[in-house]
């Protein structure tokens, strides 16, 4: 499922001239986005392959930023899947598929440091912060100064 399929309150229609994607003359456009419309959209890696979806967004209300996507992978009809704390910022948007991007192959994503429903981490601590986002090459908004 994509954001253009959750949206609930018409932010991302096409308008009367446009064939398909989001009106950006008028409401939110790709750049701000509901993050309802976002859970539950796929994610594919650049070779096409489809990692899973989306099904939690995390923020930090300490800064305000998005931190995290919670993505499942694996699994059928939610039996076996895996949860992975993906970093916000290797997360691309795809508008033209509607979907997200995240250039990891399936192998390296399998070996991610994941959780299940039941046993979510403790995503405040600072060292499994600097471990997944070591383990995907960004850095932990905690080191870097607010804008």
């Amino acid at each position: 499922m994509n954001y253009v399929e959750r949206d609930a309150y018409g932010m991302y229609k096409a308008s009367s001239t446009q064939s398909a994607g989001p009106d950006t003359r008028h409401g939110p456009g790709p750049h701000l986005m509901g993050a309802e419309t976002l859970v539950g959209n796929d994610v594919y890696n650049k070779e096409g392959d489809d990692l899973g979806d989306i099904k939690e967004i995390m923020l930090d209300m300490r800064s305000g930023r998005v931190s995290y996507a919670v993505l499942s992978f694996g699994g059928f009809l939610g039996m076996g899947e895996k949860l992975f704390a993906v970093p916000w910022d290797v997360l691309k948007l795809d508008t033209v598929n509607k979907r997200f991007t995240l250039n990891v192959n399936k192998e390296r994503l399998e070996s991610a440091p994941g959780f299940d429903k039941s046993h979510w981490p403790d995503m405040a601590d600072a060292a499994w912060e600097k471990g997944i986002h070591a383990y995907y090459g960004t850095q932990p908004y905690s080191d870097i100064p607010p804008v």
